[in-house]
């Protein structure tokens, strides 16, 4: 049975989720030893929002966030709701919507999905699709890795990434696949509006049943002896080049 609640903690995951839904906020438990200032901008929109504050001794939210960093501040939340695909593929659908859809294909660190969905979210992507199974989910040390960028991201878990992918596709979007040692860079190719970037995981990349899916593979290109790049570096990479490529066409759009 999912549960009903969840904890998060850290300055800034707090912040941004009172700042995106202060309504699923339960309450917020601030130690009594905490640098005050560091919280100030938590304690006066909790209290402009008329959520429930506590002040606890610290080894309580020490024993909370299991020996996490937690900076004095531990939220008690609503537990992170998840997107129904058939959703998403709902807002999608018209023809005048264009998203960039990122697919990770099995990630299981929660310190790198934290940190690769901060980069999309700060890289304009909205919508987030994860396998339900050998997958890292949204846990309160995602939320933290990802300082609160999650609380305004829309994360989907399907049972079947290839039929996702496929359903995608059918919507009218293409597919990249980012596979390191492809011989196509991620510089040599200009993308449509309506793309799906697919990421593999931190082992073994993309899954072959997958990379079938990709109407496209490319790679980042490197000069070191090291064959490839942790993965939300490579996804921060190859991100920032779609979104300067979307940036050149609105400007010409704008001069024309």
């Amino acid at each position: 049975m999912a549960q009903s609640h969840q904890i998060i903690f850290g300055v800034n995951p707090v912040l941004e989720k009172l700042n995106a839904s202060s309504e699923d906020v339960q309450e917020i438990l601030i130690s009594q030893h905490s640098d005050r200032s560091a919280l100030r901008n938590i304690t006066r929109e909790a209290a402009r929002l008329g959520v429930r504050l506590v002040n606890v001794d610290r080894k309580l939210l020490d024993g909370l966030v299991g020996g996490q960093r937690h900076q004095g501040v531990v939220a008690r939340v609503e537990a992170f709701r998840y997107l129904a695909f058939a959703k998403l593929l709902e807002r999608i659908a018209p023809a005048s919507i264009a998203e960039r859809i990122l697919v990770l294909d099995g990630l299981t660190d929660p310190r790198n999905f934290g940190a690769l969905l901060r980069t999309a979210e700060a890289a304009g992507v909205r919508h987030v699709v994860i396998p339900k199974d050998r997958s890292v989910e949204v846990t309160p040390l995602v939320v933290k890795a990802s300082a609160g960028a999650i609380h305004h991201l829309d994360i989907s878990k399907v049972t079947n990434l290839r039929w996702a992918i496929a359903d995608l596709k059918k919507n009218g979007y293409w597919v990249v696949g980012l596979a390191a040692g492809r011989a196509e860079s991620i510089y040599g190719r200009s993308y449509p509006a309506r793309l799906v970037i697919v990421l593999g995981s931190e082992g073994t990349g993309i899954r072959p049943i997958n990379l079938r899916e990709c109407d496209y593979l490319v790679s980042i290109p490197m000069l070191g002896q090291v064959p490839s790049l942790n993965v939300s570096v490579a996804a921060a990479v190859f991100l920032y080049e779609l979104f300067r490529q979307s940036r050149e066409v609105d400007t010409r759009a704008a001069g024309s």
